[in-house]
């Protein structure tokens, strides 16, 4: 009997980018770098270009510059990477709330919100300290705050995915469903 044949890159016709948004801990950058090796393209971690950019670590750019100055670096950033060229690009939980940035992203790009409950992001986000936004509080709060904000943003979105506390796997397998062709 033969070996089964290896799996096929998934194929798009578009060369545009594919942005993922959402709230912080739904997993854009795990997700995003199993994407792009599935699709075989290129990833890009928005944040670590900011950092690469600025020379200094988010929580160092929020003390020095403020929540607007690091947003707007932010902004720059983003607005380079998402070039017209084919690549999964995974952004700061906050980077689609600037009008600007959102902008740029829906006309350049295909973003897609994973989006997953409050309660499973408060656990994987705090797995983590290195969150500015939610330095000294509750990070449920802080986390509910920012969806009464962010979902009717994020919800701009050209594709919505519902992360689940499965493999990250299966947040890949529905995104490659619900692409456009």
């Amino acid at each position: 009997m033969p070996a089964p044949a290896p799996p096929r890159a998934h194929r798009r016709s578009a060369a545009r980018p594919i942005v993922l948004v959402g709230l912080m801990g739904v997993g854009k950058s795990t997700i995003g770098r199993r994407l792009a090796a599935r699709m075989r393209l290129p990833f890009c971690d928005a944040d670590r270009e900011i950092e690469r950019a600025a020379g200094m670590s988010i929580p160092e750019i929020f003390e020095t510059f403020g929540e607007e100055g690091f947003r707007d670096g932010e902004r720059r950033v983003i607005a380079r990477l998402i070039d017209g060229t084919a690549k999964v690009v995974a952004t700061g939980g906050g980077a689609f709330v600037n009008a600007e940035t959102r902008r740029l992203i829906l006309e350049r790009a295909t973003a897609v919100w994973l989006d997953a409950d409050l309660d499973v992001l408060a656990e994987r986000v705090g797995r983590r300290n290195d969150r500015p936004l939610l330095v000294g509080r509750d990070a449920r709060a802080v986390l509910g705050e920012l969806a009464a904000v962010r979902n009717p943003l994020y919800a701009e979105a050209q594709v919505h995915i519902r992360s689940q506390p499965l493999p990250h796997e299966a947040a890949v397998d529905a995104i490659l469903r619900a692409l456009p062709a």
